[in-house]
């Protein structure tokens, strides 16, 4: 489990980065083309670039009514979640999926025009059959078209390149050419148009009449060039045709609020360790950090106005703004688009309200029902008691109204434990300044200033930089061992049992505690280094005797026994420097240290006070320990004046 002052640097890394995020808005045709905008914009490569589609895009009919695509993009937070440039981008477009070619009979189209008779033939698709010059000659026949040149039409079949070509004349009578006439409708957003059929001699409907009358009745906006070929082909006689159609509006997209946290509380995000999921480690707790970006507002569209098929401008409504609804300890950005944290602590969401809390409440037991350890930036506060085998880890304070049990507390403040710690041998209790509890027993407790307990402590190891009282009605310390650096003041120590108990003043007891595991790291490495000089001694004394140089890998093994000598050595010099480091600053102290009964001292105490100790052999009654001329010396008691009950 990462401690807390790990996670504290991840967020912070992690607010760092949202503070530096830009965004970007691109459009494009495609998504690859938005993104290559994007990497211009932003001045990162494609890997490093994260994107929300706003609008899909469109293609339109032959390049009408296209629309772009719109992203907002920005840099990614971390190089492991960037996508390759080259990958698949599997994204849902709006794009109309390719349809499937179909099995298609190649076609033979006559037109009569101003210009002759015009034959097309279109090549099969599929498994669909090759036309025929017999089909082309058919198909000549059916429009009683007699004047063609039969090399011409053979030609054009077997060309079949889907354009028109002139092979023959017909006696062209413009009067009876194809009419046509168009109508406006649903408030010019479409146009229709009607074609009567051409009499004897008559010219077919061409592409460009089409368009032509379009435009001169005004159409000038979303014609259908689809509509305007197939009617080329394959006129429909005597009814109306959709031929354009205009654009409606775009309502603006209103504003959104992206939020960097989950806001779904009741989320179980469960995690896999060892192959062993850990109930435990529920992470129900959403910790931030002071200046980290809690969410970001895309702002509202204007929208896109609409056009009628006579080209007239549709207005549109704009989107409508959102507003971040601020709780305790948030702001807004210089930019009014993001919202941050002003404090460390935990994000909550009341309604649409964002605000951190900076104490963090467990409205019962820290159990698996509550949802586990807890790790939180801030302040902890348990209403009820901590349970076996759980944690308990904060920046701030760490406050209990019931029991510890063996679990693990660590708190860069104060620990407040309003009944008692029993860790049955295991449980551990840190904190960055005092600890107060009505009990210790069984357990480990460290504490960069006091440690205060008002009944007793038993049969624990205690340490802290500063004092150890025990200070009510009972106050006894009764075996374990007791270190503190100024002072250790008890109603009573020790028992009529005799429990051994060890009591020290006079020091820095981390520093102790550092000296007591280099000694115990020089003396294994010491046996190391022993061994190491034996093996080297065996072998030089064998090339010695043999007056010849080594074996191959006996020459190989003494060089690297050469090496570990050296590594031994420098880690044996860096050691021994820490050590007479310690040493020097532990001389340096001024600290007197005092250890002091109310009531009595019972035979089978040790005290300790800086160099000097003394083991108790007969009971002391009222008595203040000092070290005077490095010995141990007992006065008589010294009331202090100090109170050490916690300030509500």
């Amino acid at each position: 489990m990462p401690d807390l002052k790990d996670i504290r640097e991840y967020m912070r890394r992690m607010a760092e980065e949202d503070r530096n995020r830009r965004s970007v808005r691109v459009f494009g045709a495609t998504l690859e083309e938005a993104l290559t905008q994007a990497t211009i914009e932003l001045g990162v490569p494609v890997r490093k670039i994260e994107y929300e589609i706003l609008e899909k895009g469109s293609p339109g009919y032959l390049g009408i009514g296209k629309k772009d695509l719109v992203l907002l993009a920005y840099e990614h937070a971390s190089e492991d979640e960037s996508f390759d440039q080259g990958q698949n981008f599997d994204v849902d477009l709006g794009f109309a999926e390719e349809v499937q070619e179909l099995d298609l009979d190649g076609e033979a189209l006559v037109r009569l025009s101003h210009e002759g008779v015009l034959l097309k033939v279109t090549p099969p698709q599929g498994a669909g059959r090759k036309l025929t010059d017999k089909m082309a000659l058919e198909a000549l026949a059916s429009r009683n078209v007699k004047n063609y040149d039969k090399n011409m039409v053979s030609a054009v079949v077997k060309q079949a390149d889907g354009e028109y070509i002139r092979v023959g004349d017909f006696d062209h009578n413009p009067v009876n050419d194809a009419l046509m006439t168009v109508d406006i409708a649903d408030m010019e957003m479409k146009a229709y148009i009607t074609i009567n059929p051409p009499g004897p001699g008559g010219a077919d409907v061409t592409g460009d009449t089409i368009v032509g009358l379009l435009k001169g009745n005004g159409v000038l906006h979303g014609i259908i060039e689809d509509k305007v070929a197939e009617l080329e082909d394959h006129p429909v006689f005597g009814q109306p045709v959709l031929i354009a159609q205009g654009t409606p509006p775009v309502p603006g997209r209103d504003g959104k609020i992206l939020f960097n946290f989950d806001k779904d509380r009741t989320a179980v995000n469960l995690k896999e360790k060892n192959g062993r999921v850990d109930f435990k480690e529920l992470n129900l707790i959403q910790n931030v950090v002071e200046g980290q970006v809690l969410a970001k507002k895309v702002p509202p569209d204007d929208g896109t106005p609409g056009r009628t098929v006579l080209g007239r401008l549709v207005p549109t409504k704009a989107g409508s703004d959102v507003k971040f609804e601020l709780g305790r300890n948030v702001r807004l950005s210089d930019d009014k688009l993001s919202l941050l944290a002003e404090i460390n602590g935990q994000v909550m969401v009341s309604g649409e309200k964002i605000s951190v809390e900076p104490v963090y409440m467990v409205n019962g037991d820290v159990n698996l029902k509550s949802g586990g350890n807890v790790i939180f930036l801030g302040t902890v506060f348990v209403k009820g008691s901590v349970e076996d085998g759980f944690k308990v880890k904060a920046a701030g304070n760490i406050e209990i109204i019931g029991n510890v049990g063996k679990c693990e507390l660590d708190a860069e403040g104060d620990i407040i434990v309003h009944q008692g710690i029993n860790g049955k041998g295991e449980g551990q209790v840190r904190a960055g300044r005092s600890v107060w509890a009505k009990f210790i027993e069984n357990s480990r407790v460290e504490a960069a200033e006091n440690v205060v307990a008002s009944d007793g402590i038993i049969n624990s190891l205690v340490e802290a930089n500063k004092k150890v009282i025990c200070q009510g009605k009972r106050a006894t310390i009764v075996g374990g061992h007791i270190r503190a650096s100024e002072e250790v003041r008890a109603k009573t120590l020790g028992s009529l049992s005799g429990s051994e108990t060890v009591v020290e003043v006079g020091y820095d007891p981390k520093s102790i505690a550092r000296m007591a595991a280099i000694d115990e790291s020089l003396a294994a490495l010491q046996d190391e280094l022993d061994e190491t000089e034996r093996n080297i001694a065996t072998l030089e004394n064998f090339k010695k005797v043999r007056n010849k140089e080594l074996p191959e890998d006996k020459a190989a093994f003494l060089e690297e026994l050469l090496d570990k000598r050296k590594e031994f050595q420098k880690e044996k010099g860096k050691l021994e420097n820490e050590q007479q480091e310690l040493k020097d600053y532990l001389a340096s102290l001024k600290i007197v240290g005092k250890i002091s009964a109310a009531s009595r001292v019972y035979a089978g105490v040790k005290v300790v006070i800086k160099d000097a100790s003394l083991k108790i052999r007969n009971e002391f009654r009222a008595t203040t320990f000092i070290n005077e001329a490095n010995n141990i010396k007992s006065t008589k008691y010294e009331e202090s004046s100090e109170d050490y009950s916690r300030q509500e």
